[in-house]
């Protein structure tokens, strides 16, 4: 008998462990639920409630085929291994096969786990499924992991042409075991269901998936580049829930740009080569949080850095938090993460920036908050954003560089269609002052609108200041710890 341990694979098709598994044997699935080791890692409430809706969604598609899908209690991943072990026993299982997972904690447990399993005669098998190439294997000449992603991505298509990573078989259906699948609870306790509202922006399984993956690649994909940066406009995928949950694979994505773009990778439709760049940003973030672990550990990618001075100002983080910083732009942005579980990449970058930049607050209060609100929360991408915009990261923005919120409204939300959705107090205002109505004059023009919590040229001038008070990067210690 196989097992396979579902974790961040949510799906029947192009699913490496489920098909290895079903085609050694008589299969049976397991899901683990951990909520103190969620509640250590911050997991937004709307995540795992997504993820129990794509259980409850995975478990009528494998009991098609007949594999069982079962519940299992392991509140912190230390538990795991005695939990696996019983069922294993249990159901006389002779091999466990499992996606790999990476982080510090991920790779930690899947180690102790193969031991007790090995412990015992059972075999364990591991599989690469959410990237497509393996950590370690994307190297520098010299044998280290890239911190330059142009340099990554640049090796990364020489593979690709050499060798497209390919789907894997979908399981046939197995002859019934004598096996039920347990219920998918429909809520897991410390974390409360999200509003309908937010489920409705979100539905369940690989159907909804793939529609929202074709519907893109059919037709959105051809503008994406042009659009992308307009939270207006639909201009992205929206699969990084999906993708997040392992819902929809990163080669079934990458299969289908390709096929938009007549197998390209780097000509024809640039919408598609700039589709198939996001999707090597994120592999990208994921070799880097195998390659450096101290970004695991809430530490900086550059060590210098660690020495910033950050300020402590609690009612600052909070107006920020909550969408009443009095920059249009922001607010509404925060707004939209809050009511969604989601937000705007570019969106995510500008106020990432203000908060690090001209309020100088420690970029891990704004990683841990994002984390704690998104529906498509995922440790490297979102580490590694929230460490590019602050400068503390790998190829990160230049600490001089500052984004400026109504500049970057007026470039990217020009009619202030985004900011008057999410701020219907700002609908009566023209589209130039809408950006900034600070300006309006008066005791800050718009009634029920706070004024700004910071002076946006005299805080950029306190962040140049903080950096460059940094002490250089030669002195500050081994970028390999």
């Amino acid at each position: 008998m196989q097992l396979i341990w579902l974790r961040s694979d949510l799906r029947l098709h192009d699913n490496t462990a489920l098909s290895a598994a079903a085609a050694r044997g008589p299969t049976v699935a397991v899901y683990l639920l951990s909520p103190e080791q969620w509640r250590e890692h911050d997991d937004a409430p709307c995540k795992v409630d997504f993820w129990l809706r794509n259980l409850q969604a995975l478990s009528g598609a494998l009991g098609q085929l007949n594999i069982p899908l079962l519940i299992r209690h392991a509140p912190r991943w230390d538990d795991a291994p005695a939990v696996l072990l019983e069922l294993c026993r249990q159901l006389q299982i002779d091999a466990v096969h499992l996606n790999e997972e990476y982080g510090i904690h991920e790779t930690r447990r899947d180690a102790v786990v193969a031991q007790a399993l090995k412990a015992e005669g059972i075999e364990v098998h591991d599989y690469l499924d959410q990237l497509l190439f393996k950590p370690g294997s994307v190297l520098t000449k010299t044998g280290s992991y890239f911190q330059v992603f142009s340099q990554f991505r640049k090796v990364c298509y020489e593979r690709l042409h050499h060798s497209l990573p390919s789907l894997v078989r979908t399981p046939l259906a197995q002859t019934a075991l004598n096996i039920a699948s347990d219920a998918i609870p429909t809520q897991v306790e410390g974390f409360d269901a999200p509003p309908e509202s937010l489920r409705e922006l979100w539905p369940a399984g690989e159907d909804e998936a793939r529609r929202r993956l074709d519907s893109f690649t059919d037709i959105q994909i051809d503008y994406y580049q042009s659009e992308r940066d307009f939270p207006a406009k639909p201009g992205t995928s929206q699969l990084s829930a999906y993708l997040a949950a392992g819902v929809i694979s990163p080669r079934q994505c990458l299969h289908a740009a390709l096929q938009s773009n007549q197998g390209e990778f780097e000509s024809g439709k640039v919408g598609a080569i700039t589709w198939i760049n996001e999707l090597l940003w994120r592999e990208f973030y994921k070799h880097i949080l195998v390659g450096y672990p101290r970004v695991s550990r809430h530490r900086a990618f550059r060590p210098e850095t660690e020495a910033l001075a950050w300020r402590n100002a609690p009612e600052e983080l909070a107006a920020w938090q909550q969408g009443r910083t009095g920059l249009p732009i922001i607010d509404a942005a925060m707004r939209q993460l809050l009511e969604t579980g989601w937000m705007h990449n570019r969106l995510r970058m500008v106020v990432a920036m203000f908060l690090t930049k001209n309020l100088l607050i420690d970029w891990r209060e704004g990683e841990r908050f994002f984390m704690r609100h998104l529906i498509d929360g995922d440790l490297a991408a979102n580490n590694g954003g929230w460490q590019w915009s602050s400068s503390t990261g790998t190829d990160s923005a230049p600490y001089f560089r500052i984004f400026n919120p109504p500049s970057q409204s007026e470039k990217f939300d020009a009619e202030g269609l985004f900011i008057k959705h999410w701020l219907p107090q700002l609908s009566g205002l023209d589209k130039k002052a809408v950006h900034n109505p600070a300006h309006l004059g008066g005791l800050f023009g718009v009634a029920g609108y706070p004024a700004p919590i910071v002076d946006l040229s005299t805080s950029r001038a306190r962040a140049l200041a903080a950096f460059k008070n940094l002490p250089s990067r030669q002195t500050a210690g081994s970028l390999h710890e």
